[in-house]
């Protein structure tokens, strides 16, 4: 199986606008299984629906839609496909200097700004801030030349006052590396990507890495703040999450189809994760849609 590093995405704004906002119907948007970047800033509105989301080096499940700021040259993968039956999905793309270099120095950008820089570790929002935005960015993609950018200025205020927030990967984990590091750490993440659910062995990996499997340890430890062992149990987790919310499998039936060929280990690291048993969780979560 052929493998890449993390495409480079070319984004030109809108014409009459200095930033691209890009409306999209339920999951025209398919790009879930594209590893991209680009230098500009990128806030993901999706609508309703449900799926697994790949920011840099984490791994986590949505549900009932999602709202993502992504900063700059932070790889990620699109948030929806044919299966996370989303109503609509809004994108905005902006660079860093979209409003001029001079503006940011004003001391009501400040909030802004540091936002910004923080998102270049990647920054999910919590329910009660998507419900308040929700009207907002809709209207933002309905309107047109001043009034969109007073709508984005708007939203982005918001969103930088708001506490209903969480970083989702450690500090300093955007790839300020240089280019042979990018490729060789992002053929690691479409190799998991792609065989999760068998054994990944550290020697099969670490030839891909093309260093021994010390080195190889040291390496993704240092890039990602965390062992391979764990990057991998957090992918097959967040797949059984999906799975549990959304297929009528038993929990054995998860947890073998999420990559686990030991039920004991599947429960004790589920709970690890999640502070909660596979049947709490799915409980729990069949009694906040009932």
């Amino acid at each position: 199986m052929k493998h890449h590093s993390p495409s480079f995405e070319s984004i030109k704004p809108n014409i009459g606008s200095s930033f691209t906002c890009l409306h999209f119907t339920k999951s025209e948007n398919i790009k879930s299984h594209v590893w991209h970047y680009h230098p500009e800033i990128e806030l993901i509105f999706v609508c309703g629906g449900s799926g697994k989301r790949q920011i840099g080096s984490n791994i986590s499940y949505f549900s009932d839609g999602d709202l993502i700021l992504i900063g700059s040259n932070l790889p990620h993968c699109g948030m929806t496909n044919e299966n996370t039956n989303n109503e609509y999905e809004v994108v905005i793309q902006f660079s860093q200097d979209f409003l001029g270099t001079e503006l940011w120095n004003a001391p009501e950008m400040n909030r802004i700004f540091q936002m910004l820089q923080a998102a270049k570790s990647g920054i999910v929002f919590g329910e009660n801030v998507k419900k308040t935005l929700e009207p907002k960015i809709k209207a933002l993609s309905e309107s047109s030349y001043l009034d969109k950018l007073l709508k984005l200025i708007e939203i982005l205020d918001e969103l930088a006052h708001t506490n209903d927030f969480k970083i989702l990967n450690a500090a300093k984990y955007y790839l300020q590396t240089q280019k042979e590091d990018n490729d060789r750490i992002n053929l690691i993440f479409n190799h998991v990507k792609d065989n999760f659910k068998n054994q990944i062995s550290l020697e099969e990996v670490a030839g891909l890495a093309t260093m021994t499997v010390p080195s190889f340890c040291r390496y993704f430890k240092k890039i990602t703040n965390k062992t391979f062992t764990q990057f991998v149990n957090e992918y097959r987790i967040t797949h059984s999450l999906k799975l549990l919310a959304e297929q009528p499998m038993s929990i054995t039936e998860i947890c073998f189809e999420s990559g686990f060929n030991n039920f004991s280990y599947f429960n004790k690291t589920f709970k690890e994760h999640t502070k909660q048993s596979p049947s709490q969780y799915r409980k729990e979560f069949s009694n906040i849609l009932a």
